[in-house]
């Protein structure tokens, strides 16, 4: 059977609200409000910086230069645990040049996206070129009301969270490819799931594996302070739970606001949405049995106490072989129903097919490896140095020097830890390094650790949207070139900024409402110290 999909057209990208045709646009672009004006500006800046390859090499060179340059000032912090001295350390010394040659190649292979990335791609682009992909939107789109799109795919984007990072790699192409569907611009789809899933990253309807990292690392700082406290993973679970449905709300606000007029109407060729024909309908229900029996076949290694896939020493779903294998796992959940929809549609008619299929899938990704290799040296490099450490650790006690309280102290203390992720993305990272500071700062000034931690998350999440520190912002530089060969760094920022800047205001408010009604922020945790 002839697939209905045609190649994607690659289009020079220009911004709709920077074109000027006639007297009636010239009106229009001075009415654009302040916002719009200010998104256009970063777009116009970043889009004036060199190709990310290059850029990450620059980064990198500064990066160098300032360990030199801070390490002959003597820059340094205090671990507040060890209360070891840390020095910024000059990678420009013989020691670091021998690190930096050495290393190189190390650097690129434990690049933290790039196995899941390609791994993911096994079933996700065969999924794509089988046509499976194509046939259950086209099913899904022509059945289901239009209006409900954009919140759907943003709380697919919060509950994705549930498994981790996939959800940045697997969410993003797809929400592309139903705008696309729809007729409307890929590009809005890619920015809309990726800002939600990152900006919102510590959203959720459900507990999932962060809220059990996190928690750990609260606890043990609580414990400096109070040796027999005990955090509860679900400590946060009412606030994070309002969260998410307050966050689908405005992002679904600023998508229609500044996301769709932004890019506008795709020019490009687009896939032809053909009525779903016999074949691919059979297709489609033996890939949904197929992925039913897979789903009970898994739910069995999980769901019994004694399930092969949990905890063999504490018996418990999380920190599990299922947590660690939901790579893997998610590429079965695509490769299996791919397998029989293909054969069965005839995309597929032997191994060579498959083969061909995959390898097709990873080609698309050659832009991103080349990219990882680079900004795996510049991320690597800032690690060694220990400025980002140095920034977190003073920034901190700047915060903490100035004297504030109640409401003003924790916004002060989410705009530091939204400051300070844009230099270190990891979130158990962060925590690991600034909990011992605030938790127990926070608990002499009757605070509990389960606010501490709330507020932390917001921090932690709203501009994880904005910053190329984070490796999933190559990946969406990757699929944007797809629809567009000149999409910049810029273009993307400025993007993504309203998710940012409103998931940040959204957010800000719903915790200063909690904290004024003095709210549960989870099963028997409130904001102050029993």
């Amino acid at each position: 059977m002839k697939n209905s999909t045609k190649e994607i057209q690659r289009r020079e990208y220009t911004n709709p609200t920077s074109i000027t045709t006639n007297s009636s646009s010239k009106n229009e672009i001075q009415k654009r409000s302040f916002m719009d004006k200010i998104l256009v500006s970063i777009e116009k800046a970043g889009n004036r910086l060199p190709d990310p390859i290059t850029l990450f090499l620059i980064m990198s060179i500064l990066v160098l230069i300032a360990s030199w340059v801070l390490s002959l000032f003597g820059v340094s912090a205090i671990n507040p645990v060890t209360e070891e001295k840390i020095e910024v350390v000059n990678l420009l010394s013989v020691e670091g040049l021998h690190l930096i040659v050495t290393n190189a190649v190390s650097n690129f292979a434990a690049f933290p996206p790039l196995a899941a990335v390609l791994t993911m791609m096994i079933g996700v682009g065969l999924a794509e070129h089988s046509g499976l992909i194509s046939t259950l939107m086209k099913k899904t789109v022509m059945n289901a009301p239009q209006k409900l799109i954009i919140p759907t795919i943003i709380l697919s984007g919060l509950v994705g969270h549930t498994v981790g990072d996939p959800a940045f790699i697997v969410l993003p192409p797809i929400a592309a490819l139903i705008f696309m569907s729809l007729g409307r611009n890929p590009m809005v789809g890619l920015i809309l799931s990726y800002g939600t899933v990152a900006a919102g990253f510590n959203a959720n309807l459900i507990i999932s594996g962060t809220d059990v990292l996190l928690v750990g690392i609260s606890e043990s700082a609580a414990q400096l302070v109070d040796v027999n406290y005990t955090g509860q993973t679900t400590m946060n679970y009412y606030f994070i739970l309002v969260s998410t449905i307050m966050l689908v709300i405005i992002g679904t606000w600023v998508t229609k606001k500044f996301t769709e007029p932004k890019f506008g109407k795709y020019e490009g060729i687009v896939e032809i949405l053909e009525p779903v024909s016999p074949l691919e309908s059979k297709g489609l229900r033996w890939a949904g049995i197929t992925t039913l029996v897979f789903t009970i076949i898994l739910a069995l290694t999980v769901i019994p106490s004694n399930g092969i896939l949990r905890n063999p020493e504490t018996g418990s779903i999380l920190n599990s072989p299922f947590m660690s294998g939901l790579v893997i796992i998610l590429v079965l959940y695509f490769l299996l129903p791919s397998l029989v929809y293909g054969f069965i549609t005839r995309s597929i008619r032997s191994d060579k097919d498959v083969a061909e299929k995959i390898y097709k899938s990873i080609a698309d990704m050659a832009p991103f490896i080349g990219l990882a290799f680079v900004a795996a040296q510049m991320l690597a490099y800032f690690s060694w140095s220990n400025i980002g450490i140095i920034m977190g650790i003073n920034g901190a006690n700047f915060l903490q020097n100035l004297g504030f309280t109640g409401i003003p102290l924790f916004i002060g203390f989410i705009l530091l830890i939204a400051t300070v992720n844009l230099f270190i993305a990891s979130a158990s990272a962060k925590w690991a390094l600034l909990a011992p500071i605030f938790i127990p700062m926070f608990m002499y000034l009757g605070y509990s650790p389960a606010v501490t931690q709330t507020a932390y998350r917001i921090g932690d999440s709203i501009t994880n949207a904005i910053t190329p520190m984070l490796a999933y912002f190559a990946i969406l530089l990757t699929f944007a070139k797809r629809y567009y060969n000149n999409v910049g760094i810029g273009t993307l920022i400025s993007a993504l900024l309203p998710y940012t800047v409103f998931f940040g205001i959204g957010w800000i408010i719903l915790f200063i409402i909690w904290f004024l009604l003095g709210l549960p922020l989870g099963p028997g945790d409130g904001i102050y110290l029993n």
